[in-house]
């Protein structure tokens, strides 16, 4: 086992293939939460033809893959490592794990920072999101200038709103959009603002050496928010429904010999079209959301259209892809408005120079009431919804699973490579079938590029290579790669070697084997029928695990076996209890009483983070009780506010997942969740906010402007 552990680490060389052309511009191009059938060149029914034109004249990658999250990936594509050997197996939270530091490493280094050493220029354009530190004042040590990137506009953070993202930054300097200098479009919107800069610095570059660019757009990500010319383009596309449009692009596919005639379309995932309430407002999510793929296209025209004007087309490598699968999340779906406050029919216009900072915003930049749920039309700033389950089983045509799972939905991306002096001409148009995934692409890069991949900065030892170039591909030949590919999110785990991959979901989910040759949608387990194959994939899964620090992990394992075995506990506000001393929910029925004084809305008490945990706050003046289970949340609340002026509620989560309310004796509201805490918290327990990764949809720590007086958990 210490072989193959040695094995996987070994160092690999920079200059992998002896390239004869010039080195090459390079730009890699990443939509964000896009699936795999988005794009008309791979099956879709979304308008793009900037992308089908550089697939029609380059080459398309059918099974590139991607980490299944878009922190890991952009981790993994900035260094050509794993994202937990960058430190960042997760998201933005520090787990106080060696792989889940959420903060981008010292350890490795940036595709900007390797390319600095052939003189490339380097530039970014859109979502960085590899640090926590986004704010005003905060370290700068991982932002984009500071990771060898010379000029940088965007977002340091991840999701946000279109018309007016939270982080936005010009190099070093946060920036309003609406009192920036240097860009004064008629409309703001940031895939625009993104696919603008991108073409200016390609415009502006100066001297005879090459550049390279990372374009990361946050489209087609929630919100669903697009611009009203672009939704009026798809008005009435998707009245049939999701299911004819996933069966409509699974016919594409096929006449496109995209997939394989063997594979199947897997099951339809979610509700019948025929059994879905509120129609209307579902067609709405979907038009809005191919509006925001049809816009990030025609942004890229403008990309193209600078480097012809600028004759270097011809030698620019382009590679377009996505940081994973199709999101399955349901943000802002349930009934009700999220957001509102005391006056919501009163304007309340921010300033111009005035920073976004919240990632979800209470007002637009006019001042309007921002709104979610179900009897809210999307698409304008005012509202923030995400397309759903059903719209995403359709984006990810013909896989299984979504965003967070490494199931073939969750990881495949599509990966167009256009370059003319590059791509043997006999190839445009064609398709390749050759696994690759992101950790190559820093491989190729300095493989074309002619830079050097460092063993060490200063005293730091840096992380070796873990990927190869794909360039071979570019003249028909055969990629070179010794090692397994591998995956691990949240637990979700995957190794694939040749033809056949082993996944699992979960933590503690079993493994599943598949011939991926036969099965690519991965309908037939094959564990039974070769045991000895998948009991040998599993234990090379463990090495490698342990030898890229997936893990130890925060799900889980021994993760179970922390926590206090009180069976009560009294607290009060502020108070904060770590992982091994706050309460241990796992699996578990509990109460919770709570004492509080003051208005507003905020966290009682909340323990966990964004993957497993519990939270108990106040919105619209009634008590909420949430869960969040694996990734995903479910909330009930109360159908009335309590009474008395210092309050006393009582919440009981019973084993069923039954939630009740009381003021007193009096039940104020009931509901269901969809379960107990699967797991014990890694994030601990805080009284009147939550600190860390957040439980529930709330922004930042969602402090209770009141005070918590008293507070009691009772573990049944």
């Amino acid at each position: 086992m210490i072989r193959i552990i040695l094995a996987f680490a070994a160092p690999l060389t920079a200059s992998i293939l002896a390239w004869s052309a010039s080195r090459p511009n390079v730009i890699i191009i990443m939509a964000d939460d896009m699936g795999w059938s988005d794009i008309g060149c791979y099956g879709s029914e979304i308008e793009t033809p900037n992308l089908n034109r550089l697939a029609k004249n380059g080459l398309r990658f059918t099974q590139f893959y991607n980490t299944g999250r878009c922190c890991p990936t952009r981790a993994s594509l900035l260094t050509g490592t794993y994202p937990h050997q960058a430190g960042i197996g997760h998201m933005m939270n520090d787990r106080n794990l060696p792989g889940y530091r959420g903060d981008l490493g010292k350890n490795v280094r940036t595709i900007a920072e390797v390319m600095k050493t052939a003189d490339y220029s380097t530039y970014i354009s859109g979502k960085w999101h590899v640090t926590p530190k986004i704010h005003a004042g905060s370290s700068q040590h991982n932002w984009p200038r500071q990771r060898g990137f010379d000029r940088f506009y965007g977002t340091i953070h991840g999701a946000g709103s279109f018309f007016d993202p939270n982080s936005l930054t010009r190099d070093n300097t946060l920036i309003s959009p609406y009192a920036d200098p240097e860009y004064k479009p008629e409309t703001f919107y940031y895939t625009d603002a993104i696919n603008d800069h991108a073409a200016r610095f390609i415009t502006e570059h100066k001297g005879d050496d090459p550049f390279f660019m990372y374009v990361a757009h946050t489209a087609p990500h929630w919100p669903m928010h697009a611009l009203p010319e672009d939704m009026a383009k798809y008005k009435g596309r998707y009245d049939k429904g999701w299911e004819v449009m996933r069966e409509a692009r699974y016919k594409r596919q096929l006449d496109m010999g995209l997939i394989d005639k063997k594979w199947k379309l897997s099951p339809r995932d979610g509700t019948a079209w025929k059994d879905a309430p509120n129609k209307e407002w579902e067609i709405r999510l979907m038009e809005t959301y191919a509006a925001m793929v049809d816009r990030l296209d025609q942004g890229l025209g403008r990309v193209i259209g600078a480097l012809e004007k600028r004759k270097m087309l011809d030698d620019t490598l382009i590679l377009f892809l996505a940081d994973n699968g199709g999101c399955a999340e349901g943000m802002g779906r349930r009934q009700g408005i999220q957001y509102k406050d005391k006056d919501p029919d009163q304007l309340k216009p921010m300033k111009a120079t005035d920073l976004q900072i919240d990632m979800i915003p209470k007002r637009t930049r006019e001042g309007v009431v921002l709104k979610q749920g179900t009897e809210v039309m999307t698409g304008g700033a005012d509202t923030y919804h995400g397309y759903g389950l059903s719209w995403a089983n359709a984006s990810n045509t013909p896989f299984r699973q979504y965003k967070h799972w490494v199931h073939e939905g969750g990881i495949s991306a599509p990966l167009v490579a256009h370059w003319p002096k590059g791509i043997d001409e006999k190839l445009n148009g064609k398709m390749d079938s050759q696994p690759a995934h992101l950790i190559d692409l820093m491989a190729t890069c300095a493989d074309l590029g002619k830079a050097t991949y460092p063993e060490k900065v200063k005293e730091q030892a840096i992380v070796p290579l873990q990927g190869v170039s794909i360039a071979a591909a570019f003249t028909g030949k055969k990629i070179e790669r010794k090692n397994p590919i591998f995956w691990e999110h949240e637990g979700n785990r995957a190794i694939r070697i040749g033809k056949w991959k082993l996944v699992a979901k979960g933590s503690k989910g079993p493994w599943e084997l598949y011939d991926l040759e036969q099965d690519r949608t991965e309908l037939n387990d094959l564990t039974g029928k070769h045991s000895e194959r998948a009991e040998k994939m599993a234990g090379l899964w463990e090495a490698w695990a342990v030898e890229a620090k997936a893990k130890p992990w925060p799900w889980g394992g021994s993760a179970k076996k922390k926590g206090s075995k009180k069976k009560t506990f009294n607290l009060k506000e502020k108070d904060l209890l770590d992982m091994e001393n706050a309460p241990m929910i796992a699996n578990k029925a509990f109460e919770v009483e709570a004492q509080y004084q003051g208005e507003g809305d905020g966290v009682l008490v909340a323990q966990g983070g964004d993957a497993h945990g519990w939270v108990l706050y106040l919105e619209d003046d009634r008590l909420h009780f949430g869960v969040c289970r694996n990734g995903k949340f479910s909330v009930v609340k109360a159908t009335s506010p309590l009474e008395s002026k210092i309050r006393k509620g009582l919440v009981q989560l019973h084993k069923n997942g039954e939630v009740k309310f009381f003021d007193g004796k009096q039940v104020i509201g009931e509901g269901k969740l969809a379960g107990l805490v699967s797991e014990m918290p890694i994030d601990g327990l805080q009284v009147g906010r939550d600190e860390g990764g957040t439980v529930g949809l709330y922004k930042d720590a969602f402090p209770f402007p009141g005070e918590v007086k008293k507070l009691r958990i009772k573990i049944n």
